[in-house]
């Protein structure tokens, strides 16, 4: 049975200083494994950048921290899925056409943010019926504030929205999570 995985958005912008802290340290060294073990196995692997639409933004396509990151430049990748919003569903060229017209029904999603496009492209494979798994440690995000409708500022802290998009995934039955020593094992 054909696996693709789904690299989101694992880009050079992500590290420069603008960003709040960050959680799992590992997210980078796990995608280059995952890789790895899918060009052994020789399964389909799918490459997703943001191409932000705001010029100030260091994912702007005419910034440096557009470019993927060496363990997310994979040569040749079964498909090259450009996007301006969370999912990599809603890029072009059409993730779900080519993962029919591939006959996958399985992916898996790792990548950069957590709570942002990797719970978006998750939550939405879920519901167009594809079998999602997403390993936890092959992803990382960053602090996160917000002012709440009270007025009081708000921050969650990386580590908790890594475990909140575990429990919305696996608690809403959109994905199985899993580490990224699971999914090498399984495939």
């Amino acid at each position: 049975m054909t696996t693709a995985l789904v690299i989101v958005d694992v880009q050079q912008g992500f590290d420069m200083p603008r960003w709040p802290p960050s959680t799992n340290p590992e997210c980078e060294a796990n995608i280059a494994r995952l890789v790895a073990a899918w060009q052994e196995a020789g399964e389909p692997i799918v490459v997703v950048r943001h191409d932000s639409t705001m010029e100030s933004s260091e994912l702007h396509p005419s910034k440096p921290g557009n470019a993927l990151k060496p363990e997310a430049d994979v040569a040749d990748p079964a498909l090259f899925v450009t996007k301006s919003v969370n999912s990599a569903f809603y890029g072009e060229p059409d993730l779900d056409a080519w993962l029919k017209g591939s006959e996958i029904q399985d992916i898996v999603v790792c990548g950069i943010q957590t709570n942002m496009c990797v719970e978006t492209t998750a939550r939405m494979g879920g519901n167009l019926g594809y079998r999602v798994t997403v390993p936890l440690d092959a992803t990382r995000t960053f602090d996160l504030s917000t002012t709440l409708p009270d007025g009081t500022e708000r921050t969650i802290p990386a580590t908790e929205l890594m475990e909140a998009t575990a429990v919305n995934l696996a608690g809403g039955r959109f994905a199985s999570i899993v580490s990224t020593d699971q999914v090498i094992a399984a495939l």
